[in-house]
């Protein structure tokens, strides 16, 4: 499996223009070294024996930024513009474009000081970023900006705006390429959850399906002595109390856990949706949520339903905040409080989302293949915090990618009932469920503790070419 959490690579271009002081390009070297170290950030830029000052400011310039993006184009996940002065409004654009590499590009200009206005120390950042952004609009490039049009590097807006940027970047990199393991068939009553493979492969993303059959078979080949069965057994105990639960039951659970982990690491797969029921209650007489709310806290999401966008939304969420993300159902309403309502699945959620999770039952279920069939069902309230929501969803009628996202809080407001439930508050929910109706969108989302909808949005509309409503 690919790491998930790995470092992240910026390029960092510096413009110039030599009517300019170019010597506020050594403290914009500086000071953006000590931003980006400060958040763990690698950089890649030009030293000054390469360009004067390591900026771009010419035709040549551009040249020799866009060989150094060609040779680091496979360690790079997104682009840093700063401009100290006003730059040239060419040449940062010709790099780019010259490399070809394709990346989110963040733009940030300097603040001008009230106080060094003179010819000596005005940098006129303000005016270069526009012309900059001119450009790039021309070439087809797209960028994001920064929260103010001129800010300063060392200031804690533009740390917050390239800790976003971060974010942008991680989910851009990770959706290109991502591989989505399908386990089982669809049941036959979630139409709902019909996707194109297709429509998938021009976004970058591959599924790579495995028939229940085979799982069951190498579940069987799994001998009670194999030393990887205790390390899952670990991380099954560790993950919610299991003392409801019988010793045979949670040993067949580890035995699955290690099928499932072993066709992961061999398939290089990033995140799953499984076909949760009710081949494996009948066959094994266990559920499998247990293993997927241990999957999905180690930022590698599992989706119930074989629910393949479900999965993908969880782990573009996952990756916008580099927190566990859970998928549930648009369940229930909450009282006569239209802005409320209740998520709720059998019990897959990632447990440290949960207050005081347990083991136990999935009682739905269990009314048609018998409860006792069905152990392995995680129980637990979502704690109260911030909410980010997610789905993404594949339009055969009009051959794209679309999705939806927003934000709200979980509450902690009284709800007697079982498995794995969330109480949500988000402002005109009434609004946002005709908009899942009237489009289509599966009943399904994606959810976690995070504000990571501005991130989400913007990594999608604007570098992945996805149609998004972001509800606000």
């Amino acid at each position: 499996m690919k790491d998930t959490q790995q470092q992240t690579t910026l390029a960092v271009l510096f413009g110039n223009r030599n009517f300019f002081p170019s010597y506020l390009l050594d403290d914009a070297r500086k000071d953006t070294q000590t931003v980006c170290e400060s958040l763990g950030i690698k950089t890649i830029m030009l030293s000054d024996t390469e360009t004067p000052y390591g900026g771009v400011e010419t035709y040549q310039h551009a040249k020799i930024a866009a060989e150094m993006l060609k040779q680091h184009k496979d360690d790079i996940q997104g682009i840093l513009v700063c401009l100290p002065n006003f730059g040239d409004e060419k040449a940062i654009a010709d790099a780019i474009r010259i490399s070809g590499v394709n990346v989110p590009v963040l733009i940030q200009a300097e603040s001008d000081s009230l106080d060094k206005m003179g010819l000596a120390t005005r940098r006129d950042s303000f005016c270069g970023k526009i012309s900059l952004c001119n450009n790039l609009r021309q070439y087809g490039i797209p960028f994001s900006l920064t929260t103010q049009h001129v800010c300063e590097l060392k200031s804690d807006v533009f740390l917050q705006d390239l800790t976003q940027f971060e974010n942008v970047c991680r989910v851009v990199s990770k959706m290109k390429g991502c591989r989505v393991g399908a386990i089982g068939a669809r049941p036959a009553s979630f139409n709902t959850v019909r996707y194109s493979e297709k429509i998938l492969e021009r976004l970058g993303v591959t599924v790579e399906t495995i028939d229940l059959s085979e799982i069951f078979a190498s579940v069987d080949n799994v001998q009670d002595n194999d030393l990887r069965i205790a390390e899952k057994l670990s991380l099954l105990k560790s993950n919610a109390d299991t003392q409801e639960i019988a010793e045979d039951k949670l040993l067949t659970m580890a035995k699955l856990f290690v099928v499932i982990s072993q066709w992961i690491a061999e398939n290089d797969i990033h995140t799953t949706a499984i076909q949760c029921w009710t081949s494996l209650q009948k066959t094994l007489g266990v559920n499998v949520c247990s293993i997927m709310s241990v999957m999905s806290g180690q930022l590698i999401p599992s989706a119930c339903e074989v629910d393949v966008m479900g999965a993908l939304s969880m782990y573009a969420l996952s990756m916008a905040s580099q927190k566990p993300a859970s998928i549930a159902d648009w369940n229930n309403n909450f009282g006569e409080d239209r802005d409320k309502c209740v998520l709720f699945h059998c019990g897959n959620f990632a447990t440290s989302e949960l207050d005081n999770p347990f083991m136990s039952t999935a009682d739905i279920i269990g009314t048609t293949v018998g409860c006792g069939n069905t152990c392995g069902a995680i129980n637990g309230r979502m704690k109260p915090g911030p909410l980010t929501y997610f789905r993404l969803s594949t339009d055969d009628f009009t051959g794209k990618v679309k999705s939806y996202v927003g934000e709200g809080k979980f509450v902690d407001d009284d709800l007697d009932t079982v498995g794995c439930r969330a109480v949500v508050q988000v402002k005109e929910l009434e609004t946002l469920l005709s908009h899942i109706c009237n489009n289509g969108f599966e009943h399904h989302v994606a959810m976690n503790h995070s504000s990571t909808g501005d991130v989400l949005y913007e990594a999608f509309t604007k570098y992945l070419g996805v149609e998004c409503y972001q509800h606000s």
